[in-house]
């Protein structure tokens, strides 16, 4: 028999998530029937995306939403060995039970020497994020310049690497000095401070002088209402987040975007990745040969321990993290 520990939603977010909002359950698990699995989660996924989605999709009470990296450590099905790594999506807990059909196996050609962890990141769902905004979305063209915000985060990192092996000018901003020279050391071609500068635009400005002409939003808000005055005539924007506007619990009031929209003839178009889940195979592949041939490269955030799982998340929403950021149980 084993016991589970999982995090639940004790009570719904008001402004920003505090440790009081989260309670440990124990959860007994059954024995396995035939052709089921026990799988233990070995690291943890904490992603923006769980605030607005916490509000929408989840009852107080319920099991935080989430993706793991788990290791099936028993097995009644003959399509799963033990020992195999898979990646769920079963919230934050310790172990569970699958049948295995919700259950996407590492790519076959993983390397050895590649962490696991990674499939959270990099090779996951966030890389894909920014594989399929930057191919589809902002339909990226060679010389063109690209600006990315939060851009020293687990999407954002990739979306400038992809962006200049497409042949692209980047543009990073991140809300520390030591995330601006993280962006510069893997090939951002400028970056900047947004916290420390002492005009937004006139920051964008310098940037790029000539404008923008593909802008992949992570933020949302402010950031977003001051560079889409700096978009190129027919740029297109990518709205991928909006990680400043989901403590708010009321809605921010902002300028409109019709008059730059107009005049520019902008795009701008919001996306979810699972839009392209019949693709997600080219995007893992192109990824995973891109890390390997050292093209696209990787920090991560790593915090040990699952009953730390409530501060690691926390301090992801405030952009402690350099990179992705991931629990080790």
């Amino acid at each position: 028999m084993v016991i589970a520990k999982a995090w639940v939603l004790k009570k719904h977010f008001d402004g920003p998530p505090k440790t009081s909002d989260f309670d440990l359950k124990k959860i007994e698990l059954p024995n396995l029937k035939d052709g089921e699995l026990l799988l233990e989660s070995v690291f943890l996924s904490v992603d923006p995306y769980m605030r607005p989605y916490s509000q929408r999709q989840m009852k107080e009470g319920d099991i935080m939403i989430g993706t793991q990296v788990a290791r099936i450590v028993e097995s009644k099905n003959p399509a799963f060995t033990v020992g195999t790594f898979v990646v769920g999506e079963k919230g934050w807990r310790t172990h569970f039970i699958s049948d295995g059909k919700d259950l996407q196996l590492l790519p076959s050609n993983w390397p050895e020497s590649l962490p696991k962890s990674l499939a959270l990141g990099t090779v996951g769902m966030p890389g894909l994020t920014a594989y399929f905004g930057l191919l589809e979305v902002c339909k990226m063209k060679p010389g063109e310049t690209v600006l990315v915000n939060a851009a020293a985060g687990a999407v954002g990192t990739v979306v400038g690497q992809l962006a200049k092996i497409g042949g692209c000018k980047v543009v990073g901003c991140a809300g520390s000095d030591d995330k601006v020279a993280y962006l510069k050391k893997i090939g951002f071609d400028e970056a900047f401070n947004y916290k420390t500068v002492k005009s937004l635009d006139e920051a964008l400005h310098k940037a790029s002088p000539d404008g923008y002409d593909c802008f992949f939003d992570n933020v949302g808000g402010e950031f977003a209402s001051v560079a889409i005055n700096q978009m190129k005539k027919y740029g297109r924007i990518a709205v991928c987040g909006a990680i400043s506007q989901y403590n708010d619990s009321v809605p921010q009031k902002g300028p409109y975007v019709q008059i730059p929209m107009i005049f520019k003839e902008l795009q701008m178009e919001g996306f979810i990745v699972s839009r392209w889940n019949n693709r997600w195979k080219e995007g893992l592949q192109a990824l995973l040969k891109w890390v390997v041939e050292g093209k696209v490269k990787y920090h991560e955030h790593v915090t040990e321990g699952f009953e730390n799982m409530p501060m690691a998340f926390i301090g992801m929403l405030k952009g402690e993290n350099l990179g992705k950021a991931v629990v080790k149980v």
